[in-house]
């Protein structure tokens, strides 16, 4: 049976599968603007949704950390390890843990938590580019498909589901990258607020201190508010109001500047690197429970045409030194389960021996990483053939490949979130699906990691 981009889906025992103001603007740091800014100057949209009958999602998480391996690290190396592969075999101590094999040797702290862990092994990018992929999997559908220019980022639409107006931190934080989508159609208070993890947030103080700062910011306040002052402007001077309001119990605040002002001793634990320290970050947000409910770390490159192995084992133990300290502690801290972590690349790299200059090239198959939310770890997903290039068992509910589509689906479902939900609120009066072709149920949540 093939699909509507023509991909072959049917399945054969032992066949490959897939194949088949300035003021205000000195007073109220930039960030904030990014936050909460266009959300209230705009006007309220309505907000119809229309969602699909008899769907039940998986509702076990609060939060999400998303971990996007930009680069694309070679999946045979990793997390759909092949013991034939050219690495150095001691260094990499193939080991395996209840019939997954895993190179322990590697990421050590990383195999320690393999209880709470499901590779699934049964994915496969559409496409084998970069640009295009980071975004595909990020926004969930094809960059090029008609509704992709207004699209938000996956955790934009957690942002607009999940958001609380109370809270103090936005729902959405990207640490060390920029995504390449950001809120789409929706208002920019769903935008990810971007943070360089590993230093203060910056612009959370006024040069002429915080007694200075109060009464600027209250001057302005209230003539702003002034009766007739901006009579011609409707509801916007009491939006604008709350948006300043929101940023400024950003500043002088003591809980926000402990999250980011990281513990050099913790720093080290986590392995004294900017992904370490993003991780760092992510557990002290989740800690803080100040209205973050989804992060994103931006962690690479792992592009490794040449010279794959030494790259490989810097990047992975920075990977290992991050992560593994992270699931230790949100599990120590009773919030792993509240917690859905997904990571992953765009694609695969190539298989078997070595490219002629050590390397491996692009490639469309790969596997995912997933942790905590509830699911039932110490296993693997999918299964592929000896050399990791080809699927040969998917291993889950819908008997075919694991698309962005469907982790999309999976994230929404874990965190409670009708991912078939149609939108009607579009710019262009055109109808937005959360995951598209929902209609269709064409795509759906990995439900299978939760046993």
């Amino acid at each position: 049976m093939k699909d509507r981009f023509g991909f072959d889906w049917s399945n054969t025992k032992g066949a490959p599968f897939w194949s088949k103001p300035r003021l205000g603007r000195r007073m109220f740091f930039r960030h904030a603007a990014s936050m909460v800014g266009g959300y209230f100057l705009l006007p309220t949209r309505p907000m119809e949704r229309i969602a699909h009958a008899g769907v039940t999602t998986q509702s076990k998480a609060k939060n999400c950390i998303f971990i996007m391996m930009a680069g694309a690290p070679s999946h045979t190396d990793t997390f759909d390890l092949k013991a034939d592969n050219p690495f150095p075999a001691a260094q990499f101590n193939p080991t395996s843990f209840n019939g997954v094999l895993f190179p322990q040797g590697l990421m050590p702290k990383i195999a320690n938590q393999l209880d709470s862990i499901v590779l699934v092994r049964s994915a496969r990018a559409w496409a084998s580019a970069h640009g295009l992929m980071q975004n595909w999997v990020q926004i969930g559908r094809n960059p090029a498909s008609p509704t992709s220019k207004i699209s938000p980022h996956i955790g934009s639409v957690v942002s607009m589901e999940l958001s609380s107006k109370d809270a103090i931190l936005p729902a959405f934080m990207a640490l060390n990258g920029t995504p390449p989508a950001g809120a789409g159609y929706f208002p920019v208070a769903h935008a990810p607020f971007l943070v360089t993890a590993g230093s203060p947030l910056p612009n959370t103080t006024h040069s002429d201190g915080a007694q200075r700062f109060g009464q600027r910011s209250d001057l302005l306040l209230a003539s702003e508010g002034a009766p007739g002052s901006y009579a011609d402007l409707g509801s916007g001077p009491a939006e604008m109001e709350e948006w300043k309001t929101r940023s400024r119990s950003l500043m002088y605040n003591s809980k926000v500047d402990q999250i980011f002002a990281l513990n050099q001793a913790e720093r080290v634990r986590y392995g004294n690197s900017r992904f370490g320290d993003a991780c760092l970050t992510a557990r002290n947000l989740l800690r803080a429970n100040m209205g973050t409910r989804f992060v994103q770390i931006t962690f690479g490159s792992w592009d490794h045409h040449t010279n794959l192995y030494p790259q490989l084992t810097t990047m992975a133990t920075q990977y290992d030194s991050g992560l593994g300290p992270l699931l230790a502690d949100l599990k120590a801290d009773g919030l792993l389960d509240q917690t859905f972590i997904v990571s992953q690349g765009e694609f695969g790299r190539t298989v078997g021996p070595l490219n002629g200059n050590g390397g491996r090239d692009h490639y469309g198959q790969q596997a995912i990483l997933f942790a905590g939310g509830g699911i039932k770890g110490g296993r693997a997903i999918g299964k592929t053939d000896d050399r990791g290039a080809q699927i040969v068992e998917p291993e889950w509910k819908r008997d075919r490949p694991v698309r962005p589509e469907d982790t999309e689906a999976t994230i929404y479902s874990a965190l409670g979130i009708d991912w078939t939900t149609l939108r009607r609120d579009t710019p262009f009066g055109r109808g937005f699906e959360y995951v598209p072709d929902s209609a269709n149920d064409t795509y759906g949540p990995i439900d299978d990691l939760w046993g």
